[in-house]
């Protein structure tokens, strides 16, 4: 079946990626990876001894990252509904975040104490649709919140993808009375003509 000219312009798009070549050259999975690494420099997210929870990890590159800066002492709980390669260091459930079997199997791997760090990177199969798309990504968004919420210990914090449009403001409003530092960022690695950005949340308040 002969592709698209707009795949053929996203297929050669990825491959001239300076991040894409970047990610190849560092043995990452995704060129994702670079965004969440922008954003730990500057806010210092991930520290050995923590556990961290990442839902819509799949193929692997946030939790990858995230055991690097754990140093191999703390936990990293991945979770996708695409299958991904074994990573040594991350527990990987694969499953629908959204059913509650899978839910209760990711339950049942946090420790007592709680999550110190959610990283989010869930976005739906877009369909191109601005008015079909941001529902559906800012639904994803909100039950990543949601499980922040829950998760959390005290000082806990979330980095949530989540996309300009229907719900951004109220997200962030909600986001403001649960944490005491709240910020939205854009990375470099993250494409100009995306909606997207990611919504940092530090120092969770019960």
């Amino acid at each position: 079946m002969p592709r698209s000219k707009s795949s053929k312009r996203w297929l050669q798009e990825h491959f001239d990626d300076v991040y894409v070549k970047k990610a190849q050259a560092e043995g990452y999975r995704s060129r994702a990876v670079y965004k969440l690494k922008e954003i730990d420099e500057k806010e210092q997210l991930i520290k050995p001894g923590m556990t961290v929870v990442d839902l819509g990890a799949a193929p692997g590159g946030w939790s990858q990252y995230a055991v690097e800066q754990l140093k191999h002492t703390g936990t990293v709980i991945a979770l996708d509904i695409l299958p991904m390669d074994a990573l040594p260091g991350v527990t990987q459930i694969t499953g629908d975040f959204r059913e509650e079997v899978v839910l209760n199997q990711l339950l049942a791997l946090i420790p007592e104490r709680g999550v110190d760090l959610v990283l989010s990177d869930m976005a739906p199969n877009m369909s191109g649709t601005v008015a079909i798309d941001i529902p559906r990504a800012m639904y994803l968004a909100e039950l990543a919140f949601d499980f922040s919420d829950q998760m959390l210990k005290p000082g806990g914090a979330m980095l949530l993808k989540i996309f300009h449009g229907s719900g951004f403001e109220e997200m962030v409003r909600q986001a403001k009375s649960k944490f005491k530092r709240v910020v939205v960022r854009k990375p470099k690695a993250s494409r100009s003509r995306s909606r997207e950005t990611y919504l940092l949340a530090k120092d969770y308040n019960l």
